[in-house]
């Protein structure tokens, strides 16, 4: 299973409880297979939705009978997701959040506001932290607050870095009204995610710093987001706690490269490269 394909789940490590790694592959297994049903392929809009409509017929049958009993689509997902929520008490509400925000991405493109786009956050990554809590028996209101803060920010670091791969997938996450605001046109971006530069000479020296300012704008939010979250870390059993700074400490590194690269993801994609883990370890432990 392909650790780094979805973002927000620590799959598989080393530093998760043996008794949770289960839980957490079946989730995973769920979450990653709804949202390549979403993103990957050939499938037309309505083929996806109806296979995602499959997946909420799976929670249904799990929600009112023994999976067993009944048919269920996917068993090799639904059979031992069913057994995971059961031992553990995860409720399929947010199983259900994490499906509308895969199916959003099937019918919706734009955002126009900050509002639009954290409501979108609040399905597409905030319930894992929300599971993740309750597995670690954590799941307390400020505990949440925290936990969301940090998954959202998470979602918009990977949206910032992917700008240029999402509007290949005719996705654009960045709010109509700041780029209105700042003076960048959705056809600019356009220009540059096909060039594979940031266009920066000529009539596009002006657009180029307007998203200069922009991405500033977006790394620090994002960034704010990451460090409010922060204090959980310390709320969370040891190994899980060190776990989070370290996913938080990848966020923040993420940023500064955007930083560095003075914000063209168009040419270079920033990621976490094997160096960067003992970095961000000295600061998972002291920070």
């Amino acid at each position: 299973m392909a650790v780094d394909h979805y973002e927000n789940f620590p799959v598989a490590s080393l530093l998760l409880p043996r008794a949770l790694r289960e839980a957490v592959r079946d989730i995973y297994r769920f979450a990653r297979t709804a949202d390549d049903i979403a993103d990957e392929g050939d499938a037309t809009p309505q083929q996806r939705l109806e296979a995602l409509a499959e997946f909420r017929r799976g929670l249904d049958i799990l929600d009112g009978c023994s999976p067993t009993d009944l048919p269920l689509p996917h068993p090799e997902i639904f059979v031992p997701l069913g057994g995971t929520m059961a031992r553990h008490g995860l409720p399929s509400s947010l199983f259900r959040d994490l499906l509308s925000a895969f199916e959003q991405d099937v019918v919706k493109q734009r955002y126009e506001t900050d509002t639009e786009l954290f409501e979108y956050c609040r399905h597409s990554a905030d319930p894992v932290g929300r599971l993740l809590l309750i597995l670690y028996e954590r799941d307390e209101p400020d505990n949440r607050a925290f936990s969301d803060a940090i998954c959202t920010g998470l979602q918009l670091t990977n949206f910032w870095q992917d700008v240029a791969l999402d509007w290949h997938k005719d996705r654009v996450y960045l709010p109509r009204d700041k780029r209105r605001r700042h003076g960048v046109p959705e056809d600019w971006i356009g220009r540059c995610a096909e060039a594979g530069r940031l266009l920066n000479t000529g009539s596009d020296a002006a657009v180029a710093q307007a998203w200069h300012n922009l991405m500033i704008e977006q790394v620090k939010q994002a960034r704010e987001l990451l460090l409010r979250g922060h204090p959980l870390t310390r709320r969370l059993p040891r190994r899980a706690g060190f776990e989070l700074r370290l996913v938080i400490q990848g966020g923040l590194l993420i940023l500064e490269r955007l930083e560095q690269l003075h914000y063209d993801v168009f040419q270079r994609r920033p990621v976490l490269r094997t160096m960067d883990w003992p970095r961000m370890a000295l600061r998972a432990l002291f920070k």
